[in-house]
């Protein structure tokens, strides 16, 4: 992005991509800060990937990206979270 271009809309497309260590409740910890916030997911996406890791994919519209700054960020204080981070697509 320079600085010529618009910023997105609050209500453009945003991806949040996390790894995690591949555990029953790995996922659930990862989805928890939107249930408690009460914000629906367009879509959620989660496999195995190699060397025991979960790969997630949250596809998120409607909320501001300085938000979800935040959720990624207390994400990655949690020990079975290995990277969080978010992009447009």
């Amino acid at each position: 992005m320079t600085a010529q271009e618009p910023l997105p809309e609050p209500s453009a497309l945003l991806c949040l991509r996390v790894t995690a260590e591949a555990d029953p409740g790995a996922l659930s910890r990862v989805l928890e800060p939107f249930q408690n916030s009460g914000i629906l997911l367009r879509r959620v996406i989660a496999e195995f990937g190699i060397n025991n890791l979960l790969h997630i994919q949250i596809d998120i519209s409607g909320l501001p990206p300085d938000r979800l700054t935040l959720i990624a960020a207390k994400l990655t204080q949690m020990t079975s979270i290995h990277n969080a981070y978010w992009s447009y697509p």
